[in-house]
């Protein structure tokens, strides 16, 4: 069922399992690379059809530059910013009160609630365009921020509420009777115990939120059509020309929109590792 570990004097056996990871590897960093070379080249080395080798000539600081003074980018990335940071603190609002019920309250049609939450998951995003898009343009507020926010908040929140429930229905059920006993109601328990409790989950949780809002292209596209709105995904297919594409300028803007997500994980790395290893251990 798992799979074997290689023998140590299974030379041959390593060196191959070696080969094919350092192979995978390479083609999955080759366009990485390309693009990161590709921001750093001046028009004219594009013009010639160097897109692989090694830049003849540098613009990196033009790129980069021109992204913010040449293209509406700023714009993009503070609309991705409006977008992403409410949607984010929503789910994880939602998810940890959802999450919190569902795992410690006995109710009837409890079950079928998490089943509803859970079987959200599965309904792909292509059949429900036309109708999230009627539902919009119904209540007025198709091509503004508030679309992708609602959506976003709605959407994400099925899996964050499996996510958060599993990790409190992890924890010991006698802090809760504890809690109780000391006359502490549900809504105490939950800040005082629970919260403090499933911080790295909520920490892991965001990041990968965070994540999936901020490199949603496909609802970007569906609930926005002016620049004023759009994000970064949307704004990023705007560069380019009709007949002809800076792709330079492209591939900065590219890399720069591909910050705010490493940022982030690098500053929650500790949270997020301890939020998915949560509860993976008894003791």
């Amino acid at each position: 069922m798992y799979p074997r570990p290689i023998a140590p004097n299974a030379k041959a056996h390593r060196a191959l399992y070696m080969g094919l990871v350092i192979a995978i590897l390479l083609a999955w960093l080759a366009p990485l690379c390309a693009i990161i070379l590709t921001s750093m080249r001046a028009p004219k080395d594009i013009a010639t059809g160097n897109l692989w080798g090694w830049p003849t000539e540098f613009g990196l600081v033009d790129n980069y530059v021109g992204v913010f003074t040449q293209t509406p980018m700023a714009r993009f990335f503070l609309n991705s910013l409006m977008i992403t940071i409410p949607s984010v603190l929503g789910v994880l609002i939602l998810s940890t009160l959802a999450g919190f019920v569902l795992s410690k309250f006995k109710f009837r049609g409890s079950m079928l609630l998490f089943a509803v939450f859970v079987g959200g998951n599965f309904l792909p995003a292509q059949i429900m365009m036309i109708p999230v898009r009627d539902l919009m343009v119904r209540l007025g507020l198709y091509d503004t921020t508030y679309a992708l926010i609602i959506f976003h908040i709605a959407f994400q929140t099925g899996f964050a509420t499996l996510f958060m429930r599993n990790f409190i229905a992890a924890l010991p059920n006698e802090l809760f009777e504890a809690a109780r006993a000391e006359g502490a109601s549900p809504a105490q328990i939950l800040i005082h115990v629970v919260l403090p409790l499933v911080r790295p989950a909520l920490a892991a949780l965001a990041i990968l939120v965070f994540t999936f809002i901020w490199n949603d292209y496909f609802w970007a596209v569906v609930l926005t059509i002016s620049d004023s709105v759009k994000p970064v995904t949307a704004g990023l297919a705007n560069l380019r020309g009709q007949y002809v594409s800076a792709w330079n300028t492209i591939s900065a803007a590219t890399i720069i929109v591909a910050v705010p997500p490493v940022v982030m994980f690098f500053l929650m790395q500790r949270h997020f590792i301890a939020g998915l290893t949560m509860g993976a251990v008894k003791g």
